[in-house]
């Protein structure tokens, strides 16, 4: 049976929708976006697609589909602010039509309030701007679930079949497994329920599916000998796919940690999770008193338990923004438990029910952008590091094109313009013959961590000082000799 054909058929969402996604656009443009640096996993995807800088080694578990949303900006300036304030404005879109599809399955309050309650935490705002993939596929995994609701309540809802596929596509570009913890549940339920058994919608899933990894899988065959082996490098790089219990970890990190690994930490700030534990009773309350709309809620809920399980129960460590996908989803039934906390209250008592409500929202809030100001903070002062380590390369020699290997060599080759290399490692793109080949038509820069001592083909190199990186002590560089590529251009100009 047809819901309704009316877009407002809960009344008019579009205001309320339109006004979360603007503030969800200006928090970041504000207090995000001003002075943050690219991080280590953002360096490897925007310098696949950047006009000035080489491409980092792109590892098993990546996917490209970040790469393509950046490319636009990266191909046409350097500016990590424009870049930022790029994204920050698709993410705002991406989450105002991630709401728009579910407007006929929820009252615009409902929506409103679950964007709000998404959009408002930490993780959500900090990776809105940055050019890392589990936002887009939080967004993704939300439009899909609601487009597959409607495709299977309305037949002639064509669109909804439409915004299934695209939903899937693109967390399957983005991050493939996820792509397949959203569409085995979605599968399920189309086969499983019986008014919702429509051959049509599994067939969208299928294909959305396959298309979406293409990209991933035509790589694996052409660079990794195959799906299975990809699987398998990715795999020992995450340390290990298996029966780990994260949920620790996880609760530990949303202190502010992006990333978590080992996460043998002490939990400093417990106030930080408070809401984590609070997430299991909202949302068993949002099922409850969601009534009418409860295959919603379930469905959400089902689909965010899917995506969060690899990240609870197969990973050793944590990083908050693995969890995206599944906080998305939750905030459908959190946001009904939230208004049917107000709603089934008597008419006196309402007041009251508003004012603690509004207490309790404001207090999480309040953590939440304390939280988020520390790790904005720490982006800048790792963006100021960086800049000041490319600074003294560029002082010793070094500029592009130019090779950077060793501690950190990633990010700091991005910032210094240079190619990034390693001759082990889960980066291991490069044999030291290669690095010794490429020292003598560039420069070549050997990171060695304090403490540690350079590799035996750099020891004989100009060794020099780098400024702190993290707060410890102070990087050591060994530059490859200049006279050894001056004596090498010479010998090749020679008749």
């Amino acid at each position: 049976m047809r819901l309704s054909g009316a877009d407002d058929a809960y009344g008019r969402p579009l205001p309320w929708l339109a006004a979360v996604a603007a503030a969800f656009a200006l928090v970041q443009l504000v207090l995000v976006v001003p002075g943050s640096g690219l991080g280590w996993d953002e360096t490897v995807y925007v310098s696949q697609v950047s006009r000035d800088v080489p491409a980092a080694f792109f590892s098993a578990p990546r996917a490209r589909g970040i790469s393509y949303l950046v490319a636009p900006v990266a191909a046409l300036t350097s500016s990590t602010a424009a870049l930022h304030a790029y994204l920050a404005l698709c993410s705002a879109g991406g989450l105002f039509l991630a709401l728009w599809v579910w407007r006929r399955l929820l009252p615009p309050g409902v929506l409103a309030g679950a964007g709000a309650m998404f959009a408002g935490l930490w993780i959500t705002l900090y990776y809105g701007p940055m050019a890392m993939p589990n936002l887009w596929c939080a967004l993704g995994s939300l439009a899909a679930v609601g487009c597959f609701l409607r495709a299977v309540r309305d037949r002639t809802d064509g669109m909804a079949l439409v915004g299934l596929a695209a939903g899937v596509i693109l967390v399957a570009l983005m991050r493939p497994p996820d792509a397949c913890y959203l569409v085995l549940p979605l599968a399920v339920a189309a086969l499983a329920v019986p008014g919702w058994r429509r051959p049509a919608v599994l067939v969208v899933l299928v294909v959305a599916l396959l298309l979406g990894t293409a990209p991933w899988i035509i790589e694996a065959h052409l660079h990794y000998g195959g799906v299975a082996a990809r699987l398998h490098r990715a795999s020992e790089i995450q340390g290990g796919l298996g029966r780990h219990l994260a949920i620790d970890d996880q609760i530990r990190a949303l202190d502010g940690r992006t990333l978590c690994r080992p996460c043998d930490v002490p939990w400093k700030h417990p106030v930080t999770a408070a809401w984590w534990f609070a997430l299991p009773l909202l949302t068993a309350g949002g099922i409850l008193a969601a009534r009418a709309r409860r295959s919603a809620a379930v469905l959400a809920t089902l689909v965010a338990a899917s995506m969060a399980t690899p990240y609870l129960f197969m990973i050793d460590y944590a990083a908050p923004r693995f969890l995206l996908p599944t906080y998305a989803l939750l905030a459908i039934p959190v946001a009904e438990c939230l208004r049917g906390l107000f709603t089934s209250a008597r008419p006196a008592w309402r007041p009251t029910v508003a004012v603690l409500l509004a207490f309790a929202l404001a207090g999480h809030f309040a953590v939440q952008y304390w939280v988020l100001g520390h790790v904005v903070a720490r982006s800048r002062v790792a963006r100021q590091e960086y800049t000041a380590i490319a600074d003294q390369l560029h002082l010793l020699g070094v500029g592009p094109p130019c090779v950077v290997t060793g501690f950190d060599a990633v990010p700091i080759g991005y910032y210094a313009g240079c190619a990034s290399r390693q001759i082990g490692g889960h980066d291991a793109s490069i044999t030291t013959d290669g690095l010794r080949a490429a020292a003598r038509r560039t420069p070549v820069a050997v990171i060695v961590a304090p403490g540690h001592k350079p590799p035996a083909y750099a020891r004989a190199w100009r060794p020099d000082s780098l400024p702190p990186l993290r707060g410890d002590a102070g990087l050591s560089v060994y530059v490859s000799p200049a006279e050894q590529r001056d004596r090498t251009t010479a010998e090749g100009l020679s008749p």
